[in-house]
């Protein structure tokens, strides 16, 4: 059993809404075996995984999976389950997988949704170890697998202070993007866009931090505005840390770091010099320089403050363990660290206990050591300051804070100016005013945890996730800027720089992605083929984005699912007879089109799906649509526009020559097709259908009618806007076609399209990728040969899979069926081949150029006509208006 690749798909895809693994997994000997008929291995599996009986399977049913394995199952089947167990034994939950067989005999796509990839990826490689063992009668240590899993989770996964924030944003429905793996998280989109890490945000100033890092100058601060403070000072040595505890301060006091955090180096309650000395040395372990403050009697406050309100308070209780009477402390410290809700570091609602020097020089202070025996209902205190992270525990307050205490908190947070601060107050009773009972601040913290508030010990638990992303996303406000997505077989990049130039008409800085590049406005950041989803995040990474049009291939939706997780509108232009067949898992038309759909399926509740009302393959994915329908067709005749209307819905066509916008049976002429100059007097079929969806997705987004049409007008398929898309420039009286189309539909549309340019003989330079079918690449030879004059063909640089000549010979076997053609001719190098058809050409001529490699034949293009230019033989390289 071997796995032949496996794909994170992070966005919406072919097989869910969320993110899904995606193995191919090849059972190899496996593959004819099910698992009633493997002596043992049902009765294995369900020994080491009983809590998978809960699975329902294909049953429907609790128990449904393991009465699926004693009917018989394939191996790929039982990864799944056992994948989606590991996940939950792990502590992450999760309910969806599949397994499904590939054209090949033996090798099966396995998926199942995650939470985070590098846990999914471990539960991945574990569940095969596991089913192989499984297979194979051999040993499989069960336990040490869920507890090295629980530490991969622990590990990788966000926190809980960053969790409660992007789950409090999702509730929302504000999409967020984790960018490190720690807890640099982006809320939002674009120019909408707010960035978290932990509690700490964008909105929390680097002077601030530093002030609360500084807890003299804290203190100074809180002194200066009114609010209880300690007595406190910052020593040089352990001489001078007695000798300030004893004259300036007075005894008992505390000693601390001036620049500590989560309790670290801090020890409380002191009275004599000896612990003074090793509380300092403690100290200064964790910082150069060192405070001694004046102790106040009381319990331990956390008080959360954001945006200038109190949201949450905790009574921090230290780290503390009950005596029985017959185990000692470590002992008794063992069994609490077993507690589910206690993990190493931050990863839980609450820590683990150690035992460091801190820890042993406060089990001295009460007569005891590690290996101390306490009585029966002792209280041992491990440490004295109650931090979550050093193992204390927590109680809700929040309802019983007095009003005053509150107002000092946020008068604390003011003058030190954080947006969210962790108030630490030492009071005897929170329900009175800290001046009444001589309590005090004693600390002010940026960035500060919120697991006590979000899983207290004891009391109710805060939604302190939610108060951070309110105060981040005002209501309203849910972090989006306008998204578009357009797919199809055929016109997608037209389409998209089409709308990409509209969107641009409202004053927005739009990012786009296409096969050509990425680009913010007229800038091109990226110059490959970024049709996928890395591209569309980058954009949607950029702040200064406020609109964002993606060009949106089946390739990248394959291979990592949509770089977005739901869109305003989604295109979809054509489907046809497909393209890139054969090519993972993908055979036919329809496969592809349930690809292409993810678009769809991922359009908001308040969007709009673009769809052509001529193909059939594109009409059926309506009814995945969550939000509204646009149809769009040249034909106002069409049964599937005419239907919709009748529902009162929405449909962009042609009528005598004039584009019209309807909803139901009401009607906006918009403008007739010759205005748009992509469509040469509208004489372009194609190119009208493009134009129709760019209109059509343009009202769906609600851009004013003027500007939409001012757009339109404007927008030509020239060299420099749609490079390589039906470009027709003049060379020595002949017309030249430049364009990208590489399929059967395609070079058939153009076929149809070469009538309604005057000629008299018709050439062309063609070439097909290595990775199409025989069948597809014989049948573009098979039109090539039937509607041109004479053909030169070459083979690109990049054979994809095939032997060098192996292409070109294949497509040279369609163009020796063909009935028109008269002369073929096969070059090897691109270049020549292109400057030979170029050099071919003759006053009233048609040739139709393909550019295979856009940027390199747009350059290569240039170059002759400005080479030509010189000699004479090119006057202008003009564009040619189409006629009959």
């Amino acid at each position: 059993m071997e796995f032949r690749k496996v794909l994170a798909l992070r966005g919406p895809n072919v097989w869910a809404h969320s993110p899904v693994l995606e193995a191919w997994v090849d059972l190899g000997s496996w593959k004819n075996k099910l698992s009633n008929a493997i002596p043992g291995f049902n009765s294995r599996l369900m020994a080491w995984i009983p809590s998978a009986v809960d699975h329902r399977c294909s049953l429907g049913e609790p128990g449904g999976f393991f009465e699926r394995l004693r009917q018989g199952m394939n191996l790929a089947h039982a990864l799944e389950h056992v994948a989606l167990e590991l996940q939950s034994l792990a502590g992450v939950e999760i309910g969806f997988g599949r397994a499904r067989e590939t054209s090949e005999e033996g090798v099966y796509k396995v998926a199942f949704k995650f939470k985070d990839e590098t846990l999914a990826r471990e539960c991945l490689a574990k569940a095969r170890e596991l089913v192989l063992a499984a297979a194979g009668d051999e040993a499989f240590d069960m336990t040490a697998t869920v507890k090295h899993l629980q530490h991969v989770a622990d590990d990788s996964m966000l926190g809980p202070s960053t969790r409660s924030i992007v789950d409090a944003a999702k509730l929302r429905g504000i999409p967020s993007s984790r960018l490190d793996k720690y807890s640099l998280v982006q809320l939002g989109h674009g120019a909408a866009q707010r960035r978290i890490r932990a509690a700490e945000t964008d909105l929390t100033g680097a002077v601030a931090q530093s002030i609360a890092q500084d807890k003299d100058l804290t203190r100074r601060l809180l002194q200066s505005a009114g609010v209880p403070a300690p007595v406190g000072f910052v020593v040089e040595n352990e001489a001078d840390a007695w000798e300030t505890a004893v004259d300036y301060v007075g005894l008992p006091v505390v000693v601390k770091p001036q620049d500590g955090n989560q309790g670290r180096g801090v020890t409380t309650n002191l009275s004599t010099e000896e612990a003074v000395i090793a509380a300092f040395r403690a100290a200064r372990a964790e910082s150069e320089s060192v405070i001694v403050e004046k102790f106040a009697p009381g319990d331990d406050y956390r008080l959360l403050v954001i945006n200038g309100k109190l949201v949450a308070a905790s009574r921090r209780d230290p780290a503390h363990v009950i005596g029985d009477g017959k185990r000692t402390v470590n002992e008794l410290i063992a069994i609490a660290n077993t507690d589910p809700r206690r993990s190493d570091g931050h990863s839980n609602v609450l820590s683990k206990i150690r035992v460091d020097e801190i820890a042993v020089n406060t089990l001295a202070f009460q007569g005891m050591t590690a290996e101390s025996v306490p009585a029966a209902g002792q209280k041992v205190l491990i440490r004295r300051n109650a931090n979550l992270s050093t193992g204390g525990t927590a109680t809700d307050v929040t309802d019983i804070v007095h009003p005053e205490v509150a107002a000092r908190a946020i008068d604390a947070a003011k003058v030190v100016g954080l947006d969210i601060a962790g108030i630490d107050v030492i009071a005897t009773d929170i329900t009175l005013p800290l001046e009444e009972q001589g309590g005090v601040i004693v600390e002010v913290n940026a960035a500060p945890g919120l697991r006590m508030h979000l899983a207290p010990s004891e009391g109710t638990p805060r939604n302190v996730g939610k108060a951070i992303v309110d105060m981040l996303f005002p209501k309203g406000n849910n972090g989006r800027i306008p998204v578009a997505a357009v797919t199809g077989t055929n016109g997608k990049t037209t389409v998209t720089r089409f709308l990409a130039h509209v969107l641009r008409g409202t004053g927005k800085t739009v990012g786009m992605t296409c096969t050509d590049g990425i680009y913010i406005d007229d800038r091109r950041i990226d110059s490959d083929d970024c049709s996928g989803p890395v591209s569309a995040g980058m954009v949607l990474l950029n702040p200064e984005v406020e609109a964002a049009v993606f060009e949106t291939a089946r390739g990248g939706i394959l291979r990592a699912g949509l770089g977005f997780d739901e869109c305003d509108v989604a295109v979809v232009t054509n489907i046809g007879e497909g393209d890139h067949l054969g090519l993972q898992d993908i055979h036919t038309p329809s496969d592809l089109a349930r690809v292409k759909r993810c678009i769809v399926e991922a359009v908001s509740r308040k969007g709009t799906a673009v769809l052509n009302a001529a193909d059939p393959l594109v009409v059926a994915m309506a009814p995945y649509c969550r939000g509204s329908v646009l149809y769009f067709a040249r034909e106002e005749d069409n049964s599937v526009l005419i239907g919709h209307r009748a529902n009162g819905g929405r449909a962009i066509f042609v009528r005598n020559e004039t584009i019209v916008y309807a909803q139901g049976f009401a009607e906006q002429a918009l403008l007739t097709v010759g205005e748009i100059p992509m469509t040469h007097g509208g004489r372009i079929g194609f190119e009208i259908e493009n134009a129709l969806a760019v209109l059509g997705a343009a009202c769906a987004m609600g851009i004013d009618r003027r500007t939409i049409l001012d757009r339109a007008k404007c927008f030509a398929s020239d060299m420099s806007k749609v490079p390589g898309r039906m470009n027709v420039i003049d060379v020595r009286g002949a017309t030249v076609i430049v364009d990208y189309g590489h399929n059967v539909d395609a070079l058939r549309t153009m076929v149809e399209t070469l009538d309604v340019f005057p000629h008299q003989r018709r050439l062309a330079l063609y070439t097909m990728a290595g990775d199409r079918r025989d069948d597809d690449i014989q049948r573009v030879g098979e039109i090539l040969g039937d509607s041109f004059d004479r053909v030169v063909i070459y083979e690109t640089v990049t054979a994809r899979g095939r032997k060098p000549g192996e292409t070109a010979n294949i497509l040279r076997q369609g163009l020796d069926r063909g009935d028109r053609v008269s002369m073929i001719e096969e070059i090897g190098d691109s270049r020549t081949a292109l400057e030979h058809s170029l050099d071919l050409v003759k006053a009233g001529d048609i040739l139709l150029l393909q550019a295979d490699a856009i940027d390199t034949t747009m350059e290569w293009v240039g170059e002759y006509l400005r080479s030509s230019r010189k000699a004479g033989i090119v006057s202008d390289g003009a564009v040619v208006s189409a006629g009959r």
